[in-house]
């Protein structure tokens, strides 16, 4: 036996979409209901485990043979619920080396993370069955308890033998389809080092990170007194019975000579400058129970696991255009910032529950609670946190790309790129707190905003109006980035070139050392890591303002599969962005022996013994790849006792 390719169905009471695979499979009913598999690409077969048939030895066997390659859709679910099936101790787990995942392979290939929206993209013979969604519903989880179903909380497969049966030939054809799937991406196998980082990723997510619940607790518990008191007081102020109403909360504000037609953040903000009294107040209130703060807590107790460790929170290729992670569960990924100098102090109050204290120090307790949902994340006892992340490194890499090399000089000498670009923007010296120091600020919103090919409308989304920048300011920064940075302009519409000649004459191209090839109807960009992204069936099209374009397939913006319009600049978003994940990668390889228990955009959180010295981690992770000869990359970082932003 070399490979068997596995599908199972499950059942327990907890929640998976909140919780988790891994605390889904600790709960104590926790079972596996139907064990579908094929060995070596063989017929598929289903084990009906619910009716007391039993798994053969020599599948069981190969389950914890490394030497026999595992394969399923998302086989993180299998792999995790299998670790228990297998009654692996407590935060053990099938070692991920032995398995490959069907789902990142149609991740690599740009196809969506469904096994179903796969099957119909490839227009594959044996798709996954429809009414699945409704076979799960009825079999794998808790049911309500009814006089009709005589007050039962789960369904088995003898209350309704002909679902039953239409279960076990849906896991058949799940297996069926994942073999397909297998079968038609077999000419464009995925790289051996990309397996490598999908198996990081899995021990990474095996390990978890731990959360302080006692903290947590307390937080979820002082915002609802919060809030309840937030509520109360605007109940005396409003004589509203429910202030949280958008519709009431409204039309109090119109009957008290404010009209508006919503209560967005930024609507709330801009009401604020000319609101009188108790109006302002009000909506003071208003933003304060407005906060968030207690979902990402919320997320936390539905997902940690029983010893007290988060685990699961990372999707290897989530970002399917760039090969980015992407967060699961408490999400990671958008935690507020932290700006209180006092955060110790804060957090230590809110451990300990003390409201009164909170209430007499603290202007907005919703807005403490949002500051400290990092600092829920702590290391064991004894162990320290040592965080570290990349400086600038999308900047970086494209200045690099492009040869742009004012900027790697910058970056070179450990300059400030936002004070030396609004310096070469302005023609004058700009120092951050010095001479010139207020054109900083219009420097920085001109590189986040403008290198992708932005222009007034990326600074507006950006902020620049709220910044102070005047309307009429606007077009002249775009057009001072752009000739002070001739090269990078020229990148985009190289690219522009490559990829349109690419798609036109299904021939390959290259520029700046990233190569375009068109094959089998997909375009194929080979980033100098040697790594390919993937655009499903591109074509020429028509953008809206009557120019050429090349489209492909994609997951669009409101997450449907769809035609998505591409140009030069957003191609090389793309690139760099990929590229800026492969050196995160490479870092974390070259870091994997020092206990990751998560990473955040370009930042590694290392859980680690109080000997292990930062320097030498920010060394290591700043180490250039070598096919990147040439890119100044800088680590910078800091420990400390729980998660922070420093």
């Amino acid at each position: 036996m070399k490979s068997i390719s596995i599908d199972i169905e499950t059942f327990s009471s907890e929640n998976l979409q909140k919780s988790g695979v891994y605390r889904y499979a600790e709960s104590r009913d926790f079972e596996i209901s139907l064990f579908g598999y094929s060995v070596d690409g063989g017929e598929a077969q289903v084990v009906d485990l619910a009716c007391g048939e039993e798994v053969p030895d020599e599948i069981i066997d190969a389950l914890i043979d490394d030497s026999v390659t595992k394969w399923a859709f998302n086989a993180m679910f299998e792999r995790v619920c299998l670790s228990k099936w297998l009654n692996l101790p407590l935060g053990e787990y099938l070692d991920p080396a032995s398995w490959k995942c069907s789902m990142i392979w149609s991740a690599y290939m740009g196809l969506p993370l469904s096994l179903e929206g796969v099957g119909t993209v490839l227009g594959l013979e044996k798709q996954k069955l429809t009414g699945g969604k409704d076979l799960i519903r009825y079999f794998c989880t808790p049911c309500s308890p009814t006089k009709s179903n005589g007050g039962r909380n789960r369904n088995l497969p003898e209350h309704d033998t002909d679902k039953w049966e239409c279960f076990k030939a849906y896991n058949l054809r799940d297996v069926e389809t994942e073999m397909a799937i297998k079968q038609r991406l077999s000419k464009f196998p995925m790289p051996e080092n990309v397996w490598e980082e999908y198996r990081l990723d899995q021990e990474i997510n095996d390990r978890g990170i731990s959360i302080d619940m006692t903290f947590v607790k307390q937080a979820v518990a002082i915002d609802e007194n919060s809030r309840e008191k937030l509520t109360a007081l605007m109940q005396d102020m409003t004589n509203l019975e429910n202030p949280n109403s958008v519709q009431q909360m409204k039309g109090w504000l119109a009957d008290n000579g404010m009209e508006t037609d919503t209560l967005g953040k930024k609507a709330v903000v801009e009401m604020l400058k000319t609101a009188p009294e108790p109006l302002s107040e009000v909506l003071e209130l208003r933003q304060q129970l407005a906060k968030s703060s207690v979902k990402k807590y919320t997320a936390m107790e539905n997902a940690v696991c029983h010893d007290g460790r988060a685990r699961g929170m990372f999707q290897f290729y989530g970002a399917n255009r760039t090969g980015r992670f992407s967060g699961r569960l408490i999400q990671l990924q958008n935690l507020p910032q932290n700006h209180m100098p006092d955060l110790e102090q804060a957090r230590d109050l809110v451990r300990s529950g003390n409201f009164d204290a909170l209430t007499f120090l603290y202007d907005s307790i919703p807005e403490v609670l949002s500051e400290l949902i990092r600092t829920a994340f702590i290391p064991r006892d004894g162990k320290k946190f040592i965080v570290a992340d990349f400086s600038a490194i999308e900047a970086r890499v494209i200045a690099w790309l492009a040869g742009e090399k004012w900027r790697m000089e910058v970056f070179q000498n450990g300059g400030d790129i936002y004070c030396a670009s609004a310096s070469q923007m302005f023609h004058v010296p700009v120092e951050k707190h010095g001479v010139n120091g207020h054109l900083r600020q219009k420097g920085k919103i001109s590189e986040l905003a403008l290198g992708y090919g932005g222009s007034v409308g990326a600074l507006k989304s950006m902020g620049a109006l709220e910044m102070g920048i005047e309307e009429d300011e606007l077009q002249p920064l775009v057009t001072a980035w752009r000739q002070t940075n001739p090269n990078i302009t020229e990148l985009w519409w190289d690219v522009d070139r490559a990829v349109k000649t690419c798609v036109k004459q299904k021939t390959p191209t290259e520029t700046h050392g990233i190569k375009f090839t068109y094959q089998s109807g997909m375009l194929f960009i080979t980033l100098l890591s040697g790594r390919q992204l993937s655009y499903v069936k591109p074509r020429m099209g028509e953008n809206i303002f009557g120019g050429e374009s090349v489209t492909y397939e994609g997951v669009g913006g409101m997450k449907k599969w769809e035609r998505i319009e591409s140009y030069g600049p957003k191609f090389v978003e793309n690139i760099v962005q990929a590229i800026s994940r492969d050196i995160l990668c490479y870092a974390m390889q070259t870091l994997k022996n020092c206990f990751i228990v998560a990473h955040v955009h370009d930042e590694i959180i290392i859980e680690t013994d109080m000997r292990m010295s930062l320097s030498a981690v920010c060394e290591q992770m700043a180490r250039t790849p070598t096919w990147a000869k040439g890119l100044l990359l800088s680590a910078d970082g800091y420990e400390c006792q729980f998660y922070k932003k420093d």
